[in-house]
């Protein structure tokens, strides 16, 4: 906005500060020096020499005495009127300032991806709201693909996405890591492959998998897995969420390669460490705009994340 240079130039006395022009205020309206002494915790020497020092400043009588009272002159009603715009006008770009600075938001849209609201979110957002109670928060779900456009879009405040090692990642944005999830084979409680300790993914080529939409970073962070293992997976059928995906190997639609998290919703699968050559983990990361960075509701956000028993070990 442009500034008015009249204003930044005005002489104003160094005497007329807004603290004195509250005492001002506040004795016009009680007419009384321990009235005012006792309404703002100060001594009566400290409200008469705030008054005097007021009148110092604007260069003019403010009061008349009489006897031991002070009595407004013409000259205070005149500026009192002033006086309470200012202080009002301050107040109000102090609120205003504060809310730009988010401050004073009550309202939080947290993006998350959908196989993380079984046990991480929930976590997230019980204690988010321990230590911002008079949060409202919101939550939005979408592929991490989904979850960083509405970032861009400030359609959201923070995201908690699945993301590989190997995502690329704005120097806008900050990211802080929840903990890591281990990628394993699925397959059904009575496969032939459910007595093993380790699962060799070669020994699986022949098998059909079932397996996420092409949007979803589990899915293409599976491709390198088969690329090493030597085959392209025979796609029995395809799921828009992992929990679909779960049930389908579940009931014996297909094999997958899924998250140990799928363990928190579906207890009829089997879920085998992959052997170390094919070891995998995806990063479950809140990511935040660095430009919101040090706000209150973010920073808590940043510090309840950390704080996750999945982000010490």
């Amino acid at each position: 906005m442009p500034f008015d240079e009249a204003l930044l130039t005005m002489d104003i006395d160094e005497e007329v500060t807004l603290r004195k022009m509250r005492v001002f205020l506040s004795f016009m309206r009680l007419g009384s020096l321990s009235a005012v002494a006792d309404e703002l915790s100060l001594s009566t020497v400290s409200v008469h020499r705030a008054l005097h020092s007021l009148e110092e400043g604007l260069r003019c009588p403010l009061f008349r005495k009489s006897g031991r009272a002070l009595l407004p002159l013409p000259t205070a009603h005149a500026f009192a009127e002033y006086a309470q715009r200012s202080l009002a006008a301050c107040e109000e770009g102090i609120r205003r300032t504060r809310q730009v600075a988010g401050f004073e938001d009550t309202r939080m849209t947290i993006g998350s991806g959908y196989s993380l609201t079984v046990r991480t979110i929930p976590q997230l957002i019980f204690g988010l709201k321990a230590r911002r109670p008079q949060l409202d928060v919101n939550l939005k779900l979408g592929s991490t693909r989904e979850l960083l456009q509405m970032l861009r879009e400030e359609a959201i405040d923070a995201a908690v996405a699945v993301m590989s090692d190997q995502e690329a990642i704005d120097d806008d944005v900050l990211t802080v890591e929840l903990y890591r999830d281990p990628v394993m084979f699925a397959a059904p409680l009575d496969s032939p492959y459910a007595a093993l300790d380790t699962m060799d993914l070669r020994l699986a080529r022949e098998q059909p998998f079932v397996a996420l939409n092409q949007d979803f970073i589990t899915m293409q962070a599976m491709q390198p897995l088969f690329d090493k293992a030597g085959f392209q997976p025979r796609i029995a059928l395809r799921a828009g969420n992992l929990f679909s995906l779960a049930n389908l190997v579940a009931e014996g639609v297909g094999c997958g390669l899924l998250p140990s998290r799928v363990a928190l919703f579906n207890t009829r699968l089997r879920l085998i460490p992959l052997t170390a050559e094919f070891a995998h983990w995806q990063s479950i990361r809140l990511v935040v705009p660095r430009m919101h960075e040090r706000k209150p509701n973010v920073l808590a956000l940043i510090a309840e994340c950390r704080s996750l028993p999945e982000a010490n070990g």
